[in-house]
């Protein structure tokens, strides 16, 4: 999107970030018997923080993190911890204590408790009780996801201030691809990387998708969401879908965008995208880095070697 192509806006005015964290992360099993997938370290630091991280940047105040009774170590992660700090400072060791501060310190968060797994738009209107009255929308970001430059929020607010209601986040993927993700029907706009949402798709088979046009774990809801969500019947296994509650408002006539975002997207939900993010992003790391790049080139050679 331009940055020049709708009016200045300032993402201070978004004062919540909801977070869905409840699931129990049956993918990495058995890891996460004992872990909660989101404190899983991408590097050196957990899921839950890059995205207390990317909040915080684009000026969001309160992070609601939606947890199952069993999974209150998250909360934990965002605590003081005075005696490891204690410990370290009286070692010298001020990078190690400005790393265990940093999540205290990024934004303030609160737990939002859910019983049970019961659909990400369930997940999403437990929070409306958190807002504050004057909150017209809020951002849900996914820790699944991490979508680089961590940017596209800011977009999404500008659009917001330009054409109103919800706006999303999409990724362009393969038509082949497209059965694995909810899928945008869309209209073009006069803004550049903007389209309108007449219709979404859940993981439809390859001739039923309208578009390559993807959904990704960035939204920005009007606040009317959580009318929709109370009006939508639940689906297979009880669960609530935010995309009905999207698709709801679309067809009563209020507006969806999506932002087309031309950067990239790491899935941590699962190992297969969770040993790339760690690759991609450690490739990047001022520490880490170069003896990484050196190890996989490396254990890559050894690995040919072996095909041979």
């Amino acid at each position: 999107m331009s940055r020049d192509s709708s009016p200045k806006y300032s993402f201070q005015s978004t004062k919540t970030v909801v977070v869905p964290a409840a699931g129990m992360g049956t993918r990495f099993l058995p890891a996460t018997k004992t872990v909660p997938k989101e404190l899983l370290p991408v590097v050196d630091t957990p899921g839950i923080e890059l995205i207390a991280e990317e909040a915080a940047s684009v000026g969001a105040e309160r992070l609601a993190v939606i947890v199952a009774p069993s999974k209150q170590e998250i909360m934990r992660h965002f605590e003081e911890f005075p005696e490891i700090v204690e410990m370290l400072s009286a070692r010298g060791k001020d990078e190690q204590v400005a790393k265990v501060q940093r999540a205290q310190k990024l934004i303030h968060p609160v737990a939002v408790e859910q019983e049970k797994p019961l659909g990400l738009g369930h997940a999403v209107g437990l929070a409306e009780d958190v807002l504050d009255d004057d909150e017209d929308f809020f951002a849900v970001m996914l820790p699944d996801d991490i979508v680089l430059p961590a940017t596209v929020m800011e977009d999404m607010a500008r659009v917001r201030q330009a054409v109103g209601g919800s706006v999303l986040c999409a990724f362009e993927v393969s038509r082949e691809e497209t059965c694995n993700y909810g899928v945008f029907d869309v209209e073009d706009t006069n803004i550049d990387g903007v389209k309108k949402v007449v219709g979404m798709v859940e993981k439809p088979e390859l001739e039923e998708a309208p578009s390559n046009l993807v959904a990704t774990g960035r939204y920005l809801l009007d606040r009317k969401i959580f009318d929709a969500l109370r009006r939508i019947e639940p689906g297979k296994g009880g669960e609530l879908q935010l995309t009905d509650a999207i698709e709801l408002l679309i067809k009563e006539g209020e507006p969806v965008h999506v932002v087309v975002h031309k950067g990239k997207r790491h899935d941590l939900g699962n190992p297969g995208g969770f040993i790339p993010a760690n690759v991609d992003i450690g490739l990047r790391h001022p520490q880490y880095g170069r003896a990484l790049y050196a190890s996989l080139k490396r254990i890559i050679s050894d690995y040919e070697s072996e095909l041979k």
